[in-house]
């Protein structure tokens, strides 16, 4: 069963609507090109991931997740793949902890499969076998940011 935190109230007149989906930035880098395709070893694979926020006018918001993928051999550099995959949605009718909780869970669900998509293409575009990122629950992340601002701990970004 679903912990009450993560689950939004419905909020009579509430309207969503995806504005528009677009890469803001994108960058992907081989420090060790050529001579990495020559090494041979286990990769270690890190994902980090990022969400901004950033009200555009009454009741329109910028969601912005970065995903950023490091895989190293050894202790050099294989790639770095980094993708800014932005939305605008209007949010019009929640009340601010809905609103929050719409931006930082929807949002990003919305966003992370085009931003997963960019970041295989780039990464198999750039000499290096296929990469799927894995799902990504974004509501436990919420709820998890939640109970550490509750208990007073500083919550993650």
């Amino acid at each position: 069963m679903a912990d009450e935190t993560t689950q939004a109230t419905p909020v009579p007149g509430a309207q969503l609507s995806l504005q528009k989906v677009y890469i803001k930035d994108a960058s992907f880098e081989v420090p060790g090109a050529p001579h990495i395709f020559q090494e041979q070893g286990q990769p270690q694979v890190q994902l980090n991931l990022q969400q901004q926020v950033g009200t555009l006018g009454e009741n329109v918001y910028e969601v912005v997740l970065t995903v950023t993928v490091t895989c190293k051999l050894a202790d050099k550099t294989a790639y770095l793949a980094e993708v800014q995959q932005a939305g605008v949605f209007g949010l019009a009718g929640f009340d601010q902890p809905n609103r929050d909780m719409v931006l930082a869970t929807y949002c990003p669900n919305v966003l992370y499969p085009y931003a997963r998509t960019a970041v295989s293409n780039m990464i198999q575009d750039g000499g290096f076998p296929p990469f799927l990122l894995q799902p990504i629950n974004f509501e436990a992340l919420y709820a998890e940011q939640m109970q550490r601002a509750a208990e007073g701990a500083q919550p993650n970004a």
